[in-house]
């Protein structure tokens, strides 16, 4: 925690910081049982610092790298604290362990997208009337 960071932030103040309806905050506390911001009188949240981190963490998943809610619930259920990246690192975040790594498409799938490039690539060289523009 920075000199700066509050010890508790409103769901507003996150919100803010997060550039996100406070809405999807709420959500999230729905899809993962590790984001538990205290609540006192009317409901009010408040986000204690590792609720803030984690709630950065989960946004930059998936609004940074791309990964679902259940990738990032996977992530996050493994334990495996290496594998997820702190939100204020640079924005190409190197992921570690086996939850992190893409799987390859197999030569019978890559030869398979490129026949559908090259048909794309006719199509738009072609007219209406499926002849080759010059």
């Amino acid at each position: 925690m920075s000199a700066n960071e509050p010890a508790f932030m409103t769901i507003g103040q996150l919100a803010d910081e997060l550039k996100l309806p406070q809405h999807i905050l709420r959500y999230w506390e729905s899809k993962f049982p590790q984001l538990q911001p205290l609540t006192r009188a009317g409901n009010r949240r408040y986000y204690r610092p590792q609720d803030s981190e984690l709630a950065r963490q989960i946004n930059h998943l998936l609004n940074v790298q791309g990964y679902t809610v259940k990738g990032v619930q996977k992530l996050l259920s493994s334990g495996n604290k290496g594998a997820i990246p702190a939100a204020a690192s640079s924005p190409r975040i190197e992921m570690q362990g086996a939850a992190a790594v893409p799987s390859r498409p197999s030569a019978e799938f890559v030869a398979q997208l490129e026949r559908v490039r090259d048909r794309l690539t006719s199509a738009l060289h072609a007219d209406d009337f499926g002849r080759a523009r010059i």
